[in-house]
């Protein structure tokens, strides 16, 4: 965590490179900050970007002894995601899905490094107000149904996870969704819970996953594919990640979490932005690869059931995934791509998912959909 007050000696791995003298690549080849001696990282264990304490480098840079950080927690500490959601005691994606997009927490979040962070006084206020009650629970009936979107998850999710068997017309009731919206979120949640508990136990048939969690026999076809949409973007997610880095390291993007996203038909699709070239960010869907965006505030569009095409956008390979160096030198080279896809693959396509869940978890004779 940043602690209170210290935000501004938050330092990544590009500056504390360029304080110790050597490229970014260098540092990351030689690992400096894996040496015991080395002042240990302020981000959480298992953050992706990792943050140091400016003082605390440059002391060790200079053969100084380290100046201690402050030990007392402070409201104003500032939690990364894995910090918040163990101040919650939720998972890291249960905080990315339904909690920081809450109106109690959602205007909070400060990004510090490329790394997003909440203050702590915030997440124990609503950690507070969720446990005495006094969290919101919904809107009574009658009195509109226009629910800000942002807090949608976290609201169907407590009813979730109050009464697994509930249903669209007492979301309706309680929280005052529309029918239609109600119908998209509650099948997603269900989905990924039965993702999460494939996961965990890659063994178990889907089928016993959705019994175990209590859905009824007439939601657990829907949830079931939605669970097979949710262990696609899982799977697909380290690879747009690891693109993400690439750029990264070619100085074309700075660091940030890729995140994968439902169009509609349940098709996934991502983006990245970029910061080091003349394109704003580059998009990747999984019917027609890598392509470049005219927006950087809202690089995917909207879903037409057509590949978006015009001026800027150019699509750089005919694979769903290539590997990040090929991107890289077509995205560089105006001579690479088309203006057109010259593949098109068939969204929902598995590819190499089952071995990451495991033979059984995505076995979709056992919803009655077709195979993947």
């Amino acid at each position: 965590m940043i602690r209170a007050g210290r935000r501004k000696y938050a330092q990544n791995s590009e500056e504390l490179a360029a304080a110790m003298g050597v490229t970014i690549g260098t540092f990351r080849n030689k690992k400096p900050y894996a040496d015991e001696a080395f002042p240990p990282h302020i981000s959480s264990d298992g953050a992706r970007v990792k943050l140091w304490d400016s003082e605390q480098t440059a002391a060790h840079l200079a053969g100084r002894p380290l100046p201690e950080l402050p030990q007392e927690e402070d409201e104003q500490d500032l939690l990364d995601r894995n910090e918040a959601a163990a101040e919650l005691g939720v998972s890291p994606k249960t905080w990315d899905k339904n909690y920081k997009t809450h109106p109690q927490i959602a205007p909070h979040l400060t990004t510090v490094k490329g790394v997003e962070h909440c203050p702590r006084g915030i997440v124990q206020a609503f950690r507070t107000g969720k446990d005495t009650g006094g969290g919101p629970k919904g809107r009574p009936k009658g009195s509109g149904d226009m629910v800000p979107r942002d807090e949608i998850s976290a609201r169907v999710g407590d009813l979730l996870d109050d009464d697994p068997a509930v249903t669209l017309a007492t979301i309706q009731e309680r929280i005052g969704l529309s029918y239609a919206a109600a119908a998209r979120a509650l099948p997603r949640l269900r989905g990924e819970r039965i993702a999460d508990l494939l996961q965990d136990e890659p063994d178990l048939p889907p089928r016993e996953a959705a019994i175990r969690l209590g859905y009824p026999t007439a939601v657990q076809r829907a949830a079931l594919a939605s669970a097979a949409t949710e262990l696609r973007a899982r799977h697909v997610q380290p690879y747009l990640q690891r693109v993400a880095d690439v750029l990264v390291g070619a100085g074309l993007a700075e660091a940030q979490d890729v995140r994968v996203q439902r169009l509609e038909g349940d098709v996934l699709a991502a983006a990245v932005a970029l910061s080091g070239s003349g394109t704003p960010a580059l998009v990747w869907d999984e019917r027609y690869g890598w392509r470049t965006a005219v927006s950087r505030r809202h690089p995917i569009g909207k879903e037409t059931g057509t590949p978006p095409e015009g001026d800027g956008i150019r699509y750089l390979s005919e694979h769903q995934q290539p590997e990040p160096a090929e991107l890289l030198a077509a995205l560089t080279d105006r001579r690479h791509g088309s203006r057109h896809p010259k593949t098109v693959h068939p969204a929902g396509a598995r590819s190499e998912v089952v071995r990451a869940v495991g033979s059984q978890a995505l076995d979709m004779s056992d919803t009655g959909l077709a195979p993947l």
